[in-house]
C-alpha cells in the first residue's frame, strides 16, 4: 500500500485544508462549488471521508451522522462527507431508500472529490484510488482538533465524535483540560500539578 500525502494527525492545530467542490446539498440541489471555508464560517464541523457510494460499510456510518444532525446542530456543528464518487452517484445514492442499499434524504452535505485532491490534502488517501474513513473535528477559528482514521473494515464511533466537540467546547469555555473518558456533565481538570493531583484525589478509581 503506498503512504498517504500527509499524515492525517500532523493537521492537528493547522488549519483544515480548504476545499471548493460539487456537492450534492440536504435539499438535494447540486452546488457546483461548495467551498469548505464559506460554509463553517463560524461553526464547528465535522468532516467525514469514506470509501465510495454504494458500498457496504459506508451507509451505516453516513446514516448513522444524518441520525446524528439534531446533536450536532445544538452544538453549532456542521456536517460535510466527502468521497471520491461524482455528485451525481452521490445524488443516485440518496434517491435510493434505505431498505435497498440506499441513504434516503440525509442532511448535510455529500461532497464529490473525483480529483482525489480533498482526500490527499487530510492525508487519507490510500493506494491513490479511495479514501481512508477519516473524521476531522474543526474549531470555529478553521482549526483541525481532532484527526482519526479507520482502516477500511472498521466503522466508526459518530458518537465519540460528539464527545470530542463537547470536549473542545468544555475546554473552550472553561479554561479546563478533558481527562480520559471524559462525558458533558463531568468534572474537567486544571492544567496544573495541583488540578492533577486534586482530579485524581476524587476520581482516580473512576478511571
Amino acid at each position: 500500500m503506498s503512504d498517504a500525502i500527509v499524515n492525517p494527525t500532523s493537521l492537528v492545530t493547522k488549519a483544515a485544508p480548504d476545499f471548493t467542490a460539487p456537492a450534492v446539498m440536504p435539499d438535494n440541489e447540486i452546488n457546483p462549488s461548495f467551498n469548505l471555508k464559506s460554509y463553517l464560517a463560524g461553526s464547528y464541523g465535522v468532516v467525514f471521508f469514506y470509501p465510495l457510494d454504494f458500498t457496504f460499510v459506508c451507509p451505516s456510518e453516513i446514516l448513522a451522522h444524518d441520525h446524528r444532525v439534531k446533536a450536532f446542530a445544538e452544538r453549532n456543528t456542521k456536517v460535510i462527507a466527502v468521497s471520491v464518487d461524482s455528485h451525481f452517484t452521490h445524488l443516485a445514492w440518496k434517491n435510493t431508500p434505505v431498505e435497498k442499499g440506499g441513504l434516503g434524504n440525509v442532511q448535510f452535505p455529500m461532497v464529490a472529490d473525483l480529483t482525489k485532491n480533498i482526500a490527499k490534502s487530510f492525508g487519507v488517501l490510500i493506494n491513490e484510488s479511495v479514501a481512508l474513513r477519516g473524521t476531522f473535528i474543526i474549531d470555529k477559528n478553521g482549526v483541525v482538533q481532532s484527526a482519526h482514521v479507520n482502516n477500511l473494515p472498521l466503522g466508526r464511533n459518530v458518537d465519540e465524535a460528539l464527545r470530542l466537540i463537547d470536549a473542545l467546547q468544555f475546554t473552550e469555555e472553561h479554561g479546563e483540560v478533558c481527562p480520559a473518558g471524559w462525558n458533558k456533565g463531568k468534572a474537567g481538570m486544571k492544567a496544573n500539578p495541583n488540578g492533577v493531583a486534586e482530579y485524581l484525589a476524587k476520581h482516580a478509581s473512576e478511571l
